[in-house]
């Protein structure tokens, strides 16, 4: 028995204790709390797109109380800045010297309300964090912390004083998450358990930092076999080849794509990925890489079908 497999055991019970505490607050949602679980274990960022009022801030503060880390939130408005974020030189008048005053990104975890209401130019500020884990600022270049993610919510549905993130930026986003509407019983049950207290008051932090660090760098040992690996290939290749769509998967998505059905693959309690691991990460990790043409949006397509009709037409390794 690998050694991966030995260590299991202990890091289930963590995860389990983290599982727990993301369904206190967001009832009747496994999913979603497997795959925001499954972001941080690949080392990813999650952009949360939903409709007001579904709890896409309340997940991600939980996430970040779960953890014994440093957080931080950032409320992005149309007068944002990129210093805003960064930080910036601060003059003392005593000695006529500079200090850098670092910004709110250099943190474990990074909440990023609203993200869509900032301007393109405050929005870019993050390209270089998410992707390479450190910010040049004023000429400098700075280091963030070893375990840094971004959890970013935004609201699909107004226009008024919004700007749509680049596909630069979204493909630095691991997965794309929809919460949806509880169904009718857990709504109601929601009633019931907010009467004295939010849940999200009773979360404690059940992982520490080191300890998340451990876990990822032990799902970057799950074994994925050359055939699984060619498949991840031939999605990515199949949505640059269809013709409704203008832009494709790029070579940064598909590895997302193989991190992801990794760190899934040790959720489920193994050391080795299936197609089946693939399949289920795809949806969260390819639909916001692709760009639709004109002609296939107006047709009533949507990104997410067309992913789940590649899956459907790739043949699958045996």
């Amino acid at each position: 028995m690998s050694q991966l497999t030995d260590e299991l055991d202990v890091y289930q019970k963590k995860l389990k204790l983290l599982h727990e505490n993301l369904s206190r607050v967001i009832r009747g949602k496994p999913e979603c709390v497997e795959v925001v679980t499954m972001a941080l274990l690949a080392g990813g960022s999650v952009l949360i797109e939903d409709v007001p009022g579904v709890g896409k801030t309340t997940l991600a503060k939980a996430l970040a109380r779960s953890l014994d880390a440093s957080f931080n939130r950032i409320q992005f408005t149309p007068d944002l800045l990129p210093a805003d974020i960064l930080g910036s030189s601060v003059y003392n008048p005593v000695d006529g010297s500079f200090a850098f005053r670092q910004g709110p990104i250099f943190c474990n975890v990074l909440l990023a309300d609203e993200i869509n209401r900032a301007s393109p130019r405050t929005q870019s500020a993050l390209l270089e964090a998410m992707s390479e884990k450190q910010a040049t600022i004023e000429g400098r270049r700075y280091t963030l912390p070893e375990l840094f993610l971004v959890l970013a919510t935004e609201n699909p549905i107004e226009f008024h004083g919004t700007y749509p993130l680049p596909e630069a930026q979204l493909d630095r986003f691991l997965i794309l998450l929809s919460i949806g509407y509880p169904a009718p019983e857990v709504e109601k049950e929601i009633f019931y358990l907010q009467i004295e207290q939010h849940p999200l008051e009773l979360i404690k932090p059940v992982l520490s930092v080191e300890e998340v660090l451990r876990i990822q760098q032990q799902v970057k040992q799950v074994k994925v076999q050359d055939s699984v690996a060619g498949y991840i290939v031939n999605l990515a290749q199949a949505t640059r080849q269809d013709s409704r769509l203008r832009l494709g998967v790029s070579p940064r998505g598909s590895l997302m794509l193989f991190r992801a059905a990794q760190s899934f693959a040790f959720l489920s309690g193994r050391d080795f990925v299936l197609p089946d691991d693939v399949q289920y990460v795809a949806p969260y990790v390819l639909s916001h890489r692709i760009l639709l043409t004109s002609k296939a949006r107006y047709g009533g397509a949507s990104n997410r079908e067309i992913i789940q009709e590649i899956l459907r037409e790739v043949k699958v390794p045996t």
